[in-house]
């Protein structure tokens, strides 16, 4: 058995062990609206953490590689700006979208408590 599949069965064993657990609470612990906050509360944060950090790993790529098309056939710069551009419009349209969910998960969060 290679280590790739010991280290999988190790971790799918792991996780289906620690899962139970999540069942076994009690009555007195449920849930309550307080939790459902919280957690808005982080998801919002950890959206918009992730959406900028892949939106500035996006960009610097995409601008690395438009760069390096035009140092390597100057005469294409024209062309390999304008999609450059545009492909820089999508990314940040991308990381927007995830400022309004962040923004919508936070106003759930001040407006329903």
């Amino acid at each position: 058995m290679s280590s790739k599949n010991k280290l999988a069965l190790a971790a799918g064993t792991v996780v289906a062990l620690i899962s139970t657990s999540a069942f076994a609470q009690d009555a007195a612990s449920a849930t309550n609206a307080n939790d459902v906050y919280a957690w808005a509360a982080a998801a919002a944060g950890f959206a918009i953490g992730v959406a900028a950090l892949g939106g500035t790993s996006g960009q610097g790529k995409s601008v690395a590689a438009a760069v390096e098309g035009i140092s390597r056939n100057p005469g294409a710069a024209p062309r390999i700006q304008t999609a450059m551009i545009l492909g820089l419009a999508m990314i940040e349209s991308l990381v927007l979208f995830a400022l309004v969910i962040a923004i919508l998960l936070w106003t759930k969060i001040t407006v329903g408590a």
